[in-house]
Formats: structure tokens, C-alpha cells, sequence
């Protein structure tokens, strides 16, 4: 299903990573540990190991050439070496409902500069125009306030609030059912 794996914007450089990048991956987590703490899942120690990271990359190559998934890693062209963050297609129903979830996460110094719209908004442009989907949905916590204001920006609309949809750090948390449509499918 993907044709490339690397793509550019203005600014950024997206790219589906080999288990070779584990240690940059690794990198971006570590960095970020506490700043994402209140938005992902409660982590074990083992997800602060290289290891951990060369299996979901691994995971993530069969998923992406199943069709399944995509996910791209997000740099700035003018550094190569260090990931700032992923935007995430997953999910990915084929049939009559053609459609997927979408994460992402950004890194902590790099907040507020429009990279996650950015990136997300060539994400979008590849699961409509390359996998020919008709539906992205985002399911984001009502507090998290400036990931709603990307989607937002980006023409995602509420479909309504998701009582205890994810259980994030330790708690289910509701979330708000964000969706963009694609209207050339």
C-alpha cells in the first residue's frame, strides 16, 4: 500500500522508520517522558529500552505493509538525526467504511510552532489521496486543549463525546470524537 517512505512539507521531513531508528525513537521518549505522562498510557520500564522500540518498529513495518497502519516520524529538514514527534494512521478499515484512527504527538520544545498541523495535514493529504480513505477520526481528552485547536484548524468537526474511551495514565478518560471526511471518495 505505501508508495514512498519519506515525505516533505515546508519544514518537516515525515518517514516511516526501520528498527534500525530505534534509538532515535528511544531518544524522542525519554526526552518527552513526563510532558506525554498525562496524555499516553501508564509505561513500564521496558518501554524506556531500545529494544522495545526495535520490536514496534518491526511491528509497525508488517502493519504499514498490511495495509493496517501508517505512521511517520516527524523531523526538521535542518536535523536529520532527532525525531520530534509521530503522527499515527491506525486502524485502517477497508470495505464500506474506509476509515482509520489518527495520533500523534509532538515534542515538548516544539509546541506551539504549527508542526503538528503541519505534519498531520500531509498525513491526511496521503490517507485520502494514496489509501483512498473516506474517514480519519480523532478521539482526543475535552482538557487537551491545543490538540483539539490542530484538528481543529485542520477542519476536523465533533461527532460527539466518548464516555471513558481510553484509559490514560491510569485513568479512563472521555474523549471528544473528532472527524474529517473525504469527500472524493
Amino acid at each position: 500500500m505505501l508508495q514512498k517512505r519519506q515525505y516533505e512539507t515546508e519544514r518537516l521531513i515525515l518517514k516511516v522508520l526501520d528498527d534500525s531508528y530505534a534509538d532515535i525513537v528511544l531518544d524522542y521518549y525519554n526526552r518527552n517522558k513526563d510532558f506525554l505522562g498525562e496524555w499516553e498510557p501508564i509505561r513500564d520500564a521496558s518501554f524506556y529500552e531500545a529494544a522495545y522500540h526495535r520490536n514496534q518498529l518491526q511491528d509497525d513495518a508488517i502493519s504499514i505493509g498490511r495495509g493496517n497502519a501508517l505512521r511517520l516520524w516527524v523531523f526538521k529538514k535542518d536535523d536529520g538525526d532527532k525525531t520530534i514527534g509521530a503522527i499515527a494512521f491506525n486502524n485502517i478499515v477497508r470495505g464500506a467504511f474506509l476509515s482509520c484512527h489518527l495520533g500523534y504527538k509532538l515534542d515538548k520544545d516544539e509546541v506551539n510552532k504549527g508542526y503538528a498541523a503541519e505534519a498531520i495535514n500531509k498525513g491526511i493529504e496521503i490517507i485520502f489521496n494514496e489509501y483512498k480513505l473516506h474517514r480519519i477520526e480523532a478521539n482526543i481528552m475535552p482538557k487537551n486543549k491545543a490538540s483539539l485547536r490542530v484538528v481543529e484548524k485542520l477542519g476536523f468537526y465533533n461527532e460527539g463525546l466518548a464516555y471513558k474511551y481510553l484509559k490514560i495514565h491510569g485513568q479512563w478518560e472521555d474523549h471528544i470524537h473528532m472527524v474529517l471526511l473525504n469527500d472524493q471518495v
